[in-house]
């Protein structure tokens, strides 16, 4: 039989290893996540400084190419720096890579067709091949401009079907109490579970308030960054109540009734077209594998009967 003391050991002993190993197991994952962060840290700035180094040189390489392209005129006066903006690209390298991408197109695709014998698989006389080339040339300068805007038409139907929703956070937190500022810091915060475009607009409308600009200024570069009519009209709603003292909560109600209208009337007019783009596909791929399926045994058997000689 075991003793009551040595019992009492046992338990005693029990206790002192378990609570040595949870305090050993706590300090030693914290100095584990520790550790781990640190990793990461370093990963990420290598990964940062591997990205940037890769970017610097891919600008180096730019710069000549975009030199044939690139408008003469002030980049700050072009008409390419509002694309852009509306684009979402705000970096000072992404116009000379957009324009060294133009040049280099427009001599690789001449180029290939060129080194790959297209005139000789063409069978095209000089004024033929002269043609091809130039059309290759067209091509590929204005594609980027093409993929460009194609950018720019998502980000702003990206903002658009947002915005409505940040307008009614808008009118809570007006509502509530807070100054427009504040609305529109705590809109930006939480919209980014939705729209990380809208929240990052703005975040920068934020960050030129704090930077001293006047409130009229930061919602009229928000309206310029984006391009978009609805915000250009909000901007200028928000002006104009802020100048004549009117209530904000009111009108931004009675904005985002509207503008909601207006979305679900884009969405009703997007609705009404699908008929009408499916008749090309009907007619051009499915109708004329109908008439061969339903068709083709009947015709067969017409031959057949009219011409049983052949």
């Amino acid at each position: 039989m075991i003793s009551a003391q040595t019992i009492f050991l046992i338990v005693i002993f029990i206790a002192v290893a378990g609570i040595a190993y949870g305090v050993m197991a706590v300090f030693a994952r914290r100095s584990t996540q520790t550790r781990l962060k640190q990793i990461a840290a370093k990963d990420n700035v290598l990964n940062e400084r591997k990205n940037e180094a890769w970017k610097e040189g891919i600008l180096k390489l730019s710069k000549p190419l975009a030199k044939f392209s690139i408008p003469d005129e002030d980049w700050e006066k072009s008409a390419f720096r509002a694309r852009f903006m509306h684009a979402g690209y705000r970096s000072n390298s992404a116009p000379t890579i957009y324009f060294a991408i133009k040049t280099l197109l427009s001599l690789a695709l001449p180029g290939l067709f060129l080194l790959s014998g297209g005139i000789i698989w063409l069978n095209l006389d000089a004024n033929g091949a002269v043609l091809v080339l130039l059309i290759l040339l067209a091509v590929g300068y204005y594609l980027p401009n093409v993929v460009l805007d194609r950018i720019i038409k998502l980000r702003q139907r990206e903002l658009f079907d947002s915005f409505p929703d940040a307008i009614d956070l808008m009118t809570i937190c007006v509502e509530a109490g807070l100054g427009l500022d504040a609305a529109l810091a705590r809109v930006g915060e939480e919209i980014k579970l939705s729209s990380k475009v809208l929240a990052e607009e703005i975040y920068l409308v934020g960050l030129e308030l704090r930077a001293g600009l006047s409130r009229e200024k930061a919602l009229r570069h928000l309206a310029l960054r984006t391009g978009i009519e609805e915000i250009e009209a909000l901007v200028v709603m928000l002006i104009q109540a802020d100048r004549f003292g009117t209530s904000t909560a009111d009108s931004l109600r009675i904005y985002s009734d509207m503008l909601r209208t207006k979305r679900r009337l884009r969405a009703e007019e997007a609705a009404a077209k699908i008929a009408l783009k499916l008749l090309f596909p009907l007619i051009l791929f499915i109708f004329p594998a109908l008439l061969v399926v339903l068709l083709g045994p009947a015709f067969i058997s017409i031959a057949r009967t009219l011409l049983p000689g052949q």
